[in-house]
């Protein structure tokens, strides 16, 4: 399960991984990240900011680098 954080701004700059609290950035070269991707698009929990249940996951991931 993971959820979206905003750091400054209005829109999302990191996840958290909520299993271990990791902290991981949308950066394609990160390992992490690309998992976050893999595992949401295949039916992983996503929490909006607000700790909302996204239920248009898949096409967030999709917008995403």
């Amino acid at each position: 399960m993971y959820k979206l954080i905003i750091v400054r701004g209005t829109e999302p700059s990191c996840v958290i991984r909520l299993s271990d609290g990791a902290c991981i950035p949308f950066d394609p070269a990160n390992t992490d990240y690309a998992n976050f991707k893999k595992e949401v698009l295949a039916g992983a929990e996503l929490q909006d900011a607000d700790g909302n249940v996204m239920t248009d996951a898949s096409a967030y991931i999709a917008s995403l680098p």
